[in-house]
């Protein structure tokens, strides 16, 4: 019933901020003589904030359709190079570069824990001019009808593969550098132990780790706290929902989108009611640039997918619960997972000193373990002053951070 009374909820708010939009467009119009009266700009103000908050998002889009290579224009096309049912592989295609001018190859491979992998525009964009980008874009699970199964965190790393032997197999040879930001850091882990364990060909040269829980009991947030405090039957009584009979994915279970979104905003509860204040003062004072860049943010942040339940509730089991593999107790489809395997791929590992999802020490664990690995193939940063999405998003990352990732492929390419 839970998803259903948030869709009626949701029905319901839509109308209402549509009838908002409606009237502070009539409010904010120059060609209505009310909209010069003293209060017409203080109510459409309220009205346009109202509407925003309220009104019904989607997938955004990427919108990427250009970046600069040594000061000239480069289009950028998306091309899907490999389409599973639970995600696809997409490839930002820069015309004309090609070959070593081209640059590295780059997988980045988004979080699948609530947004879509629009939420690294900013990570895949800052990364435009200097690599051959790919990315993993994940379904929302929603979308998903029951005949295509299920997904768990083992087959999230069985996807992660074939994702690298896909780009491996563009020019029959591996050399694919891996970027992970927050959750899949323990997949993309597990995923290079294996690769490594077996040979693989197409097992990425370098990894970059970002924010990533890999030993959750290093400095434990808020996150971690919520996750162990519970017994993981709670977790499977109370959070998990069945998607409506209106969506392709009917009859799923899911841990809703809606649910992930009402978390992290409780987490940070008086500074997103201060950015909501400041957007409605910019728009009373008709700046809207600094409304516009409130607006833009907060519209990538609303927009939330659906987890599969088993996916979620394995995650919270395995990383959160059990702390699996920095015990050497993670499995995949029965085979251990051996942080030891991996030997020769170069592990840079990125914390925000603020971050308040992954403490500091969770995403550093990861150097530890690989005890195989010699310590020039290693790298840590700790980004002084970034919060969590500072580590991906914003100047931090485009100033700070992205430079060293640059530099660490550069030198283990």
């Amino acid at each position: 019933m839970l998803y259903y009374a948030y869709e009626f909820q949701r029905s319901m708010m839509a109308g209402a901020s549509r009838m908002a939009s409606f009237g502070a467009g009539m409010l904010n119009n120059p060609a209505n003589p009310f909209a010069y009266l003293g209060g017409g700009a203080v109510v459409g103000s309220a009205l346009e904030v109202f509407a925003h908050v309220n009104a019904t998002r989607g997938k955004p889009a990427f919108g990427l359709d250009h970046t600069i290579i040594d000061g000239r224009e480069v289009a950028v096309r998306e091309e899907i190079v490999l389409r599973k049912d639970f995600g696809q592989l997409k490839r930002f295609v820069r015309e004309g570069v090609e070959g070593v001018e081209g640059g590295p190859k780059l997988l980045i491979v988004a979080p699948m824990s609530g947004h879509y992998a629009t939420l690294l525009r900013g990570t895949v964009e800052r990364m435009l001019p200097f690599a051959d980008v790919y990315i993993t874009d994940w379904r929302d699970a929603r979308s998903v009808p029951l005949s295509a199964g299920w997904f768990d965190l083992d087959d999230y790393i069985d996807y992660v593969i074939a994702f690298l032997e896909a780009i491996g197999a563009n020019e029959g040879q591996g050399g694919t550098h891996m970027l992970a930001v927050c959750q899949p850091s323990v997949p993309c882990y597990a995923a290079a132990a294996l690769m490594s364990a077996d040979g693989n060909p197409c097992r990425p040269k370098t990894l970059t780790l970002m924010g990533g829980p890999v030993d959750t009991r290093e400095a434990p947030t808020a996150v971690n706290t919520l996750a162990t405090e519970r017994p993981h039957t709670w977790f499977e009584q109370n959070v998990i929902a069945t998607v409506p009979a209106n969506y392709p994915g009917a009859g799923r279970k899911v841990y809703p989108g809606f649910l992930q979104l009402a978390g992290f905003m409780s987490m940070n509860l008086g500074n997103h009611m201060v950015s909501h204040w400041e957007m409605y003062k910019h728009l009373v004072q008709g700046d809207g640039e600094s409304a516009m860049a409130s607006k833009g943010f907060y519209e990538e942040y609303r927009s939330v997918c659906d987890m599969t339940a088993e996916f979620y509730l394995q995650t919270i089991d395995v990383v959160f619960q059990t702390h699996a593999l920095p015990r050497g107790l993670l499995t995949h489809r029965g085979r251990p997972v051996d942080p030891a395997a991996i030997t020769d791929i170069g592990l840079l590992a990125i914390e925000g000193e603020r971050d308040d999802i992954s403490g500091l020490g969770q995403t550093k664990a990861a150097l530890s373990l690989a005890t195989a690995l010699p310590e020039a193939k290693k790298r840590y940063l700790m980004a002084e002053g970034a919060g969590h999405y500072g580590i991906f998003n914003g100047s931090r990352w485009r100033n700070t951070i992205a430079p060293v990732v640059e530099e660490f492929i550069t030198a283990n390419g």
